[in-house]
Formats: structure tokens, sequence, C-alpha cells
């Protein structure tokens, strides 16, 4: 019979797991997921200091841009400890409190990166289709709101999985399958009938992980028949070259998180080492990918990031 472990004792902790069967080289592993983690950090956080300088930049685009690469920053910052401490110094043990607390910034940040997609996607619409309009329609307030109403959404759509989990008795196996907390990971560990959780989630993935998707590709096909009714293709190229940074961060975003969700679904007895490695790339590529994607594609970033390097301004700095 399972022991059940009382989640309200102190001493209750999870195990964290590393890179399955290659254990003996986390020293070596380390190397690139520390590389990865500064690219990521260094580059969300120029992004942020080009479009907070800048006052050019400060438009609707490069804000809801700035809302992205504060999201993938919080998304680095909260599996850093874990992963980190665990491939350097072995430290495989957290907290019942800790995991919930990585928990639920893990996927709220999550949450929060498919939310601002679907603004920015609404932001290329207006851009687009509504130019004329368009500093009317995305003023400040209304931007905040969006950024406000994106936090609300993402909050409330994480708590009632975390309450739901945190009530549930634990079997006596702690062990993680990767090296932060994921609810689909803790829930496996629960000795009792977990069905509203398992329906929570069902409603959960498609009020976020279907329906947001969908309306951006909703709006791409807005855009799309607006643009083809342009009878000058240079104004075509022009507006679609304004959306191929967004097209690829989404891609970014969503063709990790379907290979997540195939892998989980028809792989359930693959090797743990093809989950660990889908489930970090899902998690990392974003934050790698987006500062890369808009520094290379956004002229103005790009300018931006120039002047922010010159020899000038690190002197005044």
């Amino acid at each position: 019979m399972s022991e059940v472990t009382n989640t309200t004792q102190g001493s209750f902790y999870f195990i964290l797991t590393g890179i399955p069967g290659f254990e003996a080289s986390h020293i070596w592993i380390s190397i690139p997921f520390f590389c990865v983690y500064t690219i990521s950090i260094i580059g969300n956080v120029t992004i942020l200091s080009v479009i907070l300088t800048e006052s050019s930049l400060h438009q609707p685009m490069y804000l809801f841009l700035s809302m992205l690469a504060l999201t993938d920053l919080g998304l680095v910052l909260t599996t850093l400890p874990t992963v980190m401490q665990l491939l350097w110094f072995n430290i495989q043990e957290i907290s019942f409190e800790a995991c919930f607390v990585q928990f639920f910034f893990l996927h709220g940040f999550s949450f929060m990166e498919s939310s601002v997609l679907l603004a920015m996607s609404f932001d290329r619409y207006v851009a687009i289709c509504r130019p004329l309009h368009y500093a009317s329609i995305l003023t400040n307030e209304v931007i905040a709101k969006i950024g406000l109403a994106i936090i609300c959404r993402c909050v409330l759509a994480v708590l009632p999985p975390l309450f739901l989990l945190k009530r549930l008795p634990f079997c006596h196996s702690h062990l993680l399958s990767h090296s932060y907390c994921l609810h689909q990971d803790m829930i496996r560990l629960v000795c009792a009938d977990i069905r509203v959780n398992s329906w929570y989630g069902f409603a959960l993935v498609l009020f976020i992980i279907v329906m947001d998707p969908l309306l951006i590709v909703l709006s791409y096909t807005l855009i799309l028949k607006n643009v083809l009714g342009t009878a000058i293709w240079t104004e075509r190229f022009h507006a679609l070259n304004n959306c191929l940074s967004h097209i690829l961060a989404v891609l970014v975003l969503y063709v990790p998180m379907v290979g997540v969700s195939m892998t989980h679904r028809f792989a359930k007895h693959a090797s743990p080492l093809v989950h660990v490695i889908m489930a970090n790339i899902y998690l990392l590529a974003p934050p790698v990918m987006n500062p890369i994607i808009y520094s290379v594609k956004t002229k103005q970033i790009r300018q931006g990031i120039f002047h922010l390097l010159s020899p000038k301004n690190m002197h005044l700095s």
C-alpha cells in the first residue's frame, strides 16, 4: 500500500531530476545551459534597455515587445535557480512551498507569453488594416489596460490548478521528471481522485493554448486579405515584412509547444531523455530566440542596440 505524505508538513519536499542517463556529465552539460541562460538574460535586458532609452520606440509595437521581453526574462529567472543548482551542485531537493511557487511563476509566464503574442497580433492587425486609426485605437492607456488584463488572465488561470493540487495528498514517491516543477509532472504523484484537476486542465488548454493560436491565425487571415487587396506589390511586401518578426516569435513558441504535447500524448513510453529535451526546448527557445529575431529583423531595434553600445554612450554611462 502506498504511503501518503501529509502536504502540510514542513519536511515535505520533491526531488528534481537532471538529464537522465547523463548524471555523471552534469558539470559539462551545465556549460551550454549556462550559455543559453546568459544569452537569454542579456538579450532581453538589452531589448528592454533600448526601448526604455530610445524615445522614438515609445510606440505600441515596441511597448508590446517590452512586455514580451519582460515575460521571457521572468520565465528564464524562474527556472534558472533549480536547473543550475542541480547541474552545478547536484542539489535535487526542493521544498513543497518552493515547488509550488515555481509552479505558479513557470506556468504563469508561459501563459503570459501566449497572451502577449496574441496582443501583438492585434497590434499588427490595427497597424496594417486600420493604419489611419492606429494611434487613436492603441493609446498608452489602452496598452496599459491590455497589459493589466494579460496579468489578471494569467494569474486567474494558474491559481485554481495550484490550489486544487495543493489540497491533494502525495504518495511516497517525491521524484519529479524535470529540474523544475511542472503541473503535469507533479499531479502524477498524487494519491487521490484527480478528475477535477484533469477537467480544469483540459478547459485551460482550450481557453489559452488552443484559443490564442486560433485568434492569432484569424488576425493574420484578415491581415492577408487586406494586404492582397493592395494593388502595389511593394506595399504588400512592406506590410508582410513588418509582421515577419512576430510570425517567427509565434512559431518559436507554438511549434515546441505542439511537440511537447504530442510527445506527452503519443510517446508516453519514450525515453525520459526525449521528454526532458522537449520540455527544455519549449521553455528556453522563446527567451533565447525572441531577442535575436527582433534584433535581426527589426531595423529600429538594431539601430537602438548600436546606439546603446556606441563608445559615446558607454563613456557617458
